[in-house]
């Protein structure tokens, strides 16, 4: 979020708490992305906030209802409140559980997977129009061939983020496997470890693919505990998900810290990977 908005976003989170009875007298911000997460105190309510136009908020809120209903490793919406999003001055804000992190520990491959696996269970029992993955590959494209977007981004990177993009997003999308609601990013950073175990956030992202698609943006290990895996599929789609996250990070507006030296690391990944696995992205 603009540093300029975040005075405001703050403002608004803190007055829709209020104004539901929840004391909110201290914040805390937690990340700050395309949308703000705070922590309000003394209610100990977690916020998401951003731009009124970000209208996402509605289907995340419908989506993690469900899943939660349903018994998925979800994060749920503040109980002490009504389920919706709210509007203030400009901004759409959602009122979440607040998750005590248990005590830091290296979440097992294994957990992931079952946890992963138990939400995509959950996932396919529900029917909800969402756009399919190739619409993200398709917009990772949009970026990169959008020069005034990516300025920095060298003619050879350019190229090979456009080819690998093109080719494996063809070859997935083309393949004619089973498909079905995803998360769309179950990274680490999507993923929390609590008392009540590993429980997952941030819907807005949700598309339909292959479960692969997803495991993609796990740890590697992951995969090997997932059952019924398409291995060959799954390293595909690595490398594609690993070119759609690089293409966000040479994007002009990219908040991520130390975004531009991840996105040179992740290049050289690239190149290495598609070596490594024999995959030709020209022609």
């Amino acid at each position: 979020m603009q540093a300029s908005m975040v005075p405001r976003a703050t403002a608004a989170a803190v007055s829709t708490a209020s104004s539901r009875g929840l004391t909110a007298h201290d914040v805390i911000v937690l990340h700050d992305s395309n949308k703000l997460t705070l922590r309000l105190l003394p209610c100990d309510v977690l916020a998401r906030v951003a731009p009124v136009a970000h209208q996402v908020a509605r289907f995340e809120v419908d989506i993690a209802q469900r899943l939660a209903a349903s018994g998925c490793p979800v994060a749920t919406l503040d109980p002490r409140v009504e389920p919706r999003v709210h509007e203030r001055d400009g901004f759409v804000v959602t009122l979440w559980t607040y998750y005590e992190p248990a005590t830091p520990r290296e979440v097992s491959p294994a957990d992931y997977a079952h946890a992963l696996e138990r939400l995509h269970a959950g996932m396919r029992k529900l029917d909800v129009p969402t756009p399919r993955f190739t619409e993200r590959v398709e917009q990772a494209q949009d970026l990169v061939t959008n020069r005034d977007r990516t300025p920095a981004l060298a003619d050879a990177d350019r190229e090979l983020l456009g080819d690998t993009l093109g080719t494996l997003g063809r070859a997935i999308g083309e393949r004619g496997g089973a498909e079905q609601l995803l998360h769309g990013e179950p990274h680490p950073g999507n993923v929390l470890t609590t008392k009540d175990g590993l429980l997952f956030i941030d819907f807005e992202t949700c598309c339909r693919g292959p479960v692969e698609f997803d495991l993609a943006h796990a740890p590697e290990e992951v995969g090997e505990h997932y059952p019924g895996v398409d291995q060959d599929l799954l390293r595909q789609c690595r490398i594609l998900v690993l070119a759609m996250i690089t293409s966000w990070r040479w994007d002009r507006d990219d908040r991520l810290p130390g975004g531009r030296r991840l996105g040179t690391e992740w290049l050289g990944q690239i190149r290495a990977a598609l070596d490594r696995n024999g995959f030709d992205t020209h022609g």
